[in-house]
């Protein structure tokens, strides 16, 4: 597949979210380097600057509702770890599960 591809469908995540609302501990900052960090608006980083705010287990950069249409605050910046949780995986599905959504299969990650 060309590197230029663009799927005529959707990114699943687009009306998912839940890997976005599944813990509060879970959008922690792990390999980024300061530059990277530096370029995440300061509203939504916590308090100890370890991972992203959260309300309750909700990122605070996440826009929509959970399971309808939801979109990333700042997407072109979110943090590795949100980058590498790809529709269908094992972290997917698991907080897919968590908020009563059904589990994607058969998926081959293109984010």
């Amino acid at each position: 597949m060309s590197a230029s591809f663009i799927s005529p469908e959707p990114s699943p995540c687009q009306s998912c979210g839940a890997c976005c609302a599944y813990s509060s501990e879970w959008p922690r900052f792990t390999i980024e380097d300061d530059a990277a960090l530096d370029l995440i608006p300061e509203k939504f980083v916590n308090d100890a600057l370890s991972g992203m705010r959260c309300d309750g287990t909700r990122c605070c950069a996440l826009d929509g509702r959970i399971g309808i249409a939801t979109s990333c605050g700042i997407y072109a910046v979110r943090p590795e770890v949100c980058r590498v949780c790809q529709p269908g995986d094992t972290e997917c599905n698991l907080a897919r599960r968590e908020a009563g959504l059904a589990e994607l299969t058969g998926l081959q990650a293109e984010a």
